[in-house]
């Protein structure tokens, strides 16, 4: 389809030529005498407004913007199809300026007011360069691996200027926060033989300095065997219950068994009744999960004693009344 075919407005096909032949030197033509470019840059963020101004004077007797080989306006009169473009009104007579509103990256490029004063062309070149704020547009899902493992997360982000990746890890709720806490930096993160410690969230944040960064999260999960932090006992007269705890930290949660010599005890996490001296003794917590399993060794003594796997007995008659064992039988297979 020729120029005709793509006007705004009927009728205008020779004044479209005219002004094409006018206004517009090709590129690679050297500037005549007389013709006065100018360069800018105008650098706007996405989705504001731009405004191209341009200097005139009252000798000008013709004057134009174009995108490209696009006419936009000439004079006061719009050429281009597209809402968004309008001329500024209000300003001053030596000012002959439009407004891109709404600017997308499409509209980056030069721009030039093409003026004609004493049949002289001159003109006034714009660059447009267009800002896009970072965002984040692939990221790794949330994952669950064995110890051990090596892990690959991966955070892809857009933007003009091309936005940086960085990453952060935080430690998973009830540690303490900052430990294990790094920065590293790259769209892709490789952690190999990772460990328990190394679980959490671990954030993608993506930047360049365009509006507030694009954060988002992958949740790294670690499975790991049980590990009996806390196992006690507390001393219990005959006829009363005994009260025997053990804790366990676990991926996934561990599941707990009581054994007193070898005979395993269905109410254990719930105490166990002293009704002779002969339920004094030793009792084996046992704690596994799919990873593996773990026990620990409690001896239940009569009244005055309590003891933990942290710390010594506190007797007022005695020295020693608890004594905790800790021992790693196996890794159940599943």
């Amino acid at each position: 389809m020729g120029i005709c075919g793509h006007l705004a407005v009927p009728g205008k096909c020779l004044v479209v030529l005219g002004l094409k032949l006018l206004f517009l030197v090709p590129a690679g033509v050297p500037a005549r005498s007389g013709d006065s470019v100018l360069k800018d840059n105008i650098t706007v963020r996405q989705g504001d407004s731009a405004v191209l101004k341009c200097n005139v004077d009252n000798k000008v007797s013709r004057v134009a913007w174009l995108n490209r080989t696009t006419i936009l306006f000439a004079g006061s009169e719009k050429w281009s199809l597209d809402p968004r473009v309008i001329l500024m009104e209000n300003t001053a007579a030596t000012e002959y300026s439009i407004k891109i509103q709404n600017v997308d990256v499409h509209d980056e490029g030069p721009y030039v007011c093409s003026i004609l004063t004493n049949k002289k062309p001159k003109s006034t070149k714009v660059h447009l360069i267009v800002q896009v704020p970072a965002r984040i547009t692939n990221i790794s899902r949330d994952i669950t691996v064995n110890e051990g493992s090596s892990v690959n997360l991966m955070c892809l982000a857009v933007g003009r200027p091309e936005a940086n990746i960085i990453w952060k890890h935080h430690s998973p709720r009830g540690k303490p926060q900052g430990t294990h806490k790094f920065v590293m930096e790259g769209e892709h993160l490789e952690l190999t033989a990772i460990t328990k410690e190394q679980s959490g969230s671990y954030e993608c944040i993506a930047s360049n300095d365009i509006l507030s960064p694009d954060v988002r999260t992958v949740q790294v999960t670690v499975n790991y065997p049980p590990f009996i932090s806390k196992a006690r006992s507390t001393g219990t007269p005959v006829g009363q219950k005994g009260v025997l705890q053990c804790e366990a930290s676990a991926v996934p949660r561990a599941d707990f068994e009581w054994y007193k010599e070898d005979r395993r005890l269905f109410n254990g996490l719930n105490g166990v009744k002293i009704e002779n001296q002969e339920d004094y003794g030793n009792y084996t917590c046992v704690a596994m999960n799919t990873m593996g399993i773990t026990n620990a060794s409690i001896i239940l003594y009569g009244p005055g004693a309590m003891h933990d796997v942290n710390g010594a007995a506190v007797l007022p008659r005695c020295s020693v009344c608890l004594l905790l064992t800790v021992t790693l039988i196996y890794l159940l297979k599943f």
